[in-house]
């Protein structure tokens, strides 16, 4: 075999190693590709999944009764109208559901924010005896749902001459051991010497907290608030109990329900124009905050 068959076998074998080099190297890149794709298709279907409900609540809010129950599917208004927003605020006193909800949203979010920072800081920071397991034990009654106590929170509502107040509603809802239990695991993360050193400065417990740790916790008070607010300002099942005597005080997932939602017929349009107004203050509040919202839950040990 001559010298010259040798060296065309070589440059055979070395284009077929860097052809081998180069299929190995693309064929990572075209399942990388694939699988972004994949990912995005995925992830556009949940989008879609999740964001039908709010536009057909957009769709029947600006609808007339006759398209709601004209046969066939309709994705867009056929006779756009603003009757469904107005016709509930002048039969019902909707802005006075409205002033109750904010009245009551407000009121627990600053209750069980402040309720729920001192707590956590002490179950994170301070030393004294039993701290672990009342801890646990605090944690353990988010296992119990919120109408096995319905029935007693009802008597003691009584007992307490509450009932058919909005205090009713307010003094049950404050103080949650959820958000105990977001701002034990945000301040388990501040450094031990920084209150150390605030400390030896002169600072008490308190004002080491609230000039030292306080400053820091913006993410947690983000979190703290948004989530307080959603849930008092979407709650239904004890505000329904404690305020049916009262309609004065409805706020507005009753006052849709005790009105605009009839036994027999059901104003749909107007339904979901409230709903509709309902959510703005939510989606203003999570616009407001959404700096901080995803720092104080990864921060928070939430994933």
């Amino acid at each position: 075999m001559t010298s010259s068959t040798w060296d065309t076998g070589a440059a055979a074998s070395g284009r077929s190693a860097a052809a081998a080099s180069t299929t190995a190297t693309r064929s990572p890149r075209k399942r990388g590709g694939k699988l972004l794709w994949l990912r995005l298709t995925v992830a556009v279907v949940v989008t879609i999944v999740m964001a039908f409900p709010l536009y057909w609540m957009v769709l029947t809010a600006f609808s007339t009764r006759a398209d709601l129950y004209a046969p066939g599917l309709q994705l867009w208004p056929q006779h756009p109208t603003l009757q469904n927003f107005v016709r509930p605020f002048q039969e019902f006193p909707v802005w006075r559901w409205f002033a109750n909800s904010l009245l009551v949203a407000v009121v627990v979010t600053v209750i069980t924010v402040f309720c729920n920072l001192l707590a956590g800081y002490a179950f994170a920071k301070l030393r004294f005896r039993g701290r672990n397991a009342l801890f646990l034990v605090l944690l353990s009654t988010l296992m119990i749902p919120p109408q096995a106590i319905i029935v007693p929170q009802f008597f003691i509502s009584i007992g307490l001459h509450l009932y058919g107040g909005l205090w009713a509603v307010i003094l049950p809802e404050a103080a949650a051991i959820f958000g105990v239990f977001l701002a034990r695991q945000f301040f388990l993360a501040v450094p031990d010497e920084l209150i150390e050193a605030a400390q030896l400065d002169g600072a008490g417990r308190f004002r080491t907290f609230v000039s030292v740790v306080l400053p820091q916790c913006r993410p947690l008070l983000a979190v703290l608030v948004l989530l307080t607010f959603m849930g008092e300002w979407n709650a239904f099942g004890w505000p329904l109990v404690a305020l049916s005597g009262n309609q004065d005080l409805f706020t507005v997932p009753i006052g849709i329900v005790g009105t605009l939602q009839g036994q027999y017929t059901s104003d749909y349009g107007a339904i979901m124009a409230v709903n509709l107004l309902m959510i703005l203050p939510i989606v203003a509040l999570f616009l407001a905050f959404q700096r901080y919202f995803v720092e104080g839950l990864s921060r928070s040990g939430l994933r």
